[in-house]
């Protein structure tokens, strides 16, 4: 007996075999993130493990925000492909790259004063900041390859070429893991070998991804579009997706820097303790950013061949697969802390600690799921100003009034609070306009197609 989906349901079987690929190159970026700490865990002098957990704060803003490139790219290459309009399809790559270069020409430019400021913003013991910096010095020459890696595996993800992102994936963090290994076991060069063998890594994965272009482009429309490469009404249309999006990673990662900060001023072990607790978090978000991404492709598709009945289905489907990941993880860390984190540290005084801590993963990773699903389905829209009203007013009420008792009080439990309070808030902020979005849809499709 043969199993027929529903109409609205036939996306089913693309929707998996995008997303599974998906996942899969999106948690090689934290399961690479992971080998860091675990090498530097290992460590007898636990300040190259703190030392990196700082920095990463500065690369949390430099390239965790700068993903707007990545998501961006996506959303307006997958409504292109849904046109079936190869000129646009490259333009979406090309104008996204252009702006990405720019970007990570200027991050090395300013890499001094970004590095003063940022450590002078952040907290930390002399000894643990000097780690910092070396890992600082090492890993921001990477600046342009991660950039344009972000556009090219959105201008992939936009056209479903999934495979091709889990080969840039692979080698990029694969060989992310050896030279980890080879520098910092081998050469002893701790965290400013870390921060090397991330450089060399994304450099690695821009050569396959850009031999990978050369063998999938339309060489026919290229003098077209580089005509057209710098029409400005577009390229203006372009930047201000993209600005609008770029907010939203710029409040995430700031929540995430306060958070981590504020625990830094707790002292060491706090900042061990809920770095620790967060490559967890960031594995999860990783992971489910692989479904978030196939619902960013598959929205911006079907608006534009106007298959608007599958937009709610697919969030549905969506929201309930990254629900089942993100509780899954949640659940083996909870459940088996010391296996977890004996992987990532080895000092006994921090795996204790953090069992007092470990159960905010599960509404945390929960919601974050929620989330994200949420805010993928609004960026496939080109919904972006949506998104991003709805993250300032949830970084607003729902982050800072926990952070501030959390300082006040010197309390981790508030802190983590504010976390979940955040998530909690962009649900409620994107929940209250979705069925604007979706009854706005439904009077287009009447109007196109009247009633007899």
């Amino acid at each position: 007996m043969q199993l027929t989906l529903p109409t609205q349901y036939k996306f089913l079987p693309r929707f998996y075999s995008l997303a599974s690929v998906s996942v899969l190159s999106n948690m090689m970026v934290p399961l690479a993130g992971l080998v860091d700490i675990a090498f530097l865990g290992h460590l007898a002098d636990i300040r190259h493990l703190a030392g990196v957990i700082l920095a990463t704060i500065l690369f949390d803003y430099l390239y965790r925000v700068l993903k707007f490139l990545r998501a961006s790219t996506n959303a307006i290459t997958a409504q292109a492909v849904g046109l079936d309009d190869s000129q646009a399809v490259l333009l979406a790559g090309l104008r996204s790259g252009l702006i990405a270069l720019g970007i990570g020409l200027i991050i090395l430019l300013l890499q001094y004063p970004l590095q003063k400021i940022g450590f002078t913003l952040l907290s930390g013991s002399p000894e643990i900041e000097a780690s910092g910096v070396d890992y600082f010095y090492a890993r921001i020459w990477a600046a342009p390859a991660v950039l344009l890696n972000f556009v090219l595996i959105g201008w992939f993800l936009g056209r479903e070429m999934n495979v091709v992102v889990l080969l840039m994936s692979l080698i990029g963090n694969g060989s992310n893991v050896a030279l980890d290994y080879l520098m910092i076991v081998k050469f002893g060069w701790e965290s400013m070998g870390a921060g090397l063998a991330t450089a060399i890594s994304q450099y690695l994965a821009l050569v396959v991804g850009l031999i990978c272009v050369c063998f999938s482009i339309d060489w026919r429309v290229l003098p077209n579009a580089v005509k057209e490469l710098f029409d400005w009404a577009a390229l203006k249309d372009t930047v201000i997706l993209k600005s609008n999006i770029l907010i939203r990673f710029i409040v995430l990662i700031t929540t995430y820097a306060i958070f981590t900060n504020l625990s830094a001023a707790m002292g060491t072990n706090v900042l061990a303790i809920n770095g620790l607790l967060l490559q967890i978090a960031l594995f999860s978000q990783f992971t489910i950013q692989g479904v978030g991404l196939t619902t960013q492709t598959l929205i911006g598709n079907f608006k534009a061949k106007g298959t608007k009945e599958q937009f709610l289905p697919l969030l549905i489907i969506s929201i309930l697969t990254s629900l089942v990941i993100a509780i899954a993880i949640a659940f083996i860390t909870i459940f088996y802390p010391e296996l977890v984190f004996g992987l990532l540290s080895n000092h006994p005084e921090i795996n204790q600690s953090i069992t007092r801590y470990k159960i905010w993963l599960l509404p945390l990773l929960g919601l974050t799921a929620i989330a994200f699903m949420l805010e993928g389905y609004f960026i496939g829209l080109k919904e972006a100003v949506t998104l991003r009203n709805a993250v300032l007013v949830a970084f607003i009420l729902g982050f800072i009034p926990f952070a501030v008792t959390a300082s006040h009080l010197h309390n981790n439990h508030f802190l983590w609070m504010g976390l979940v309070g955040y998530m909690a808030m962009i649900i409620l902020g994107l929940g209250i306009y979705l069925p604007r979005t979706l009854i706005e849809e439904n009077q287009i499709q009447s109007e196109i197609i009247p009633s007899s």
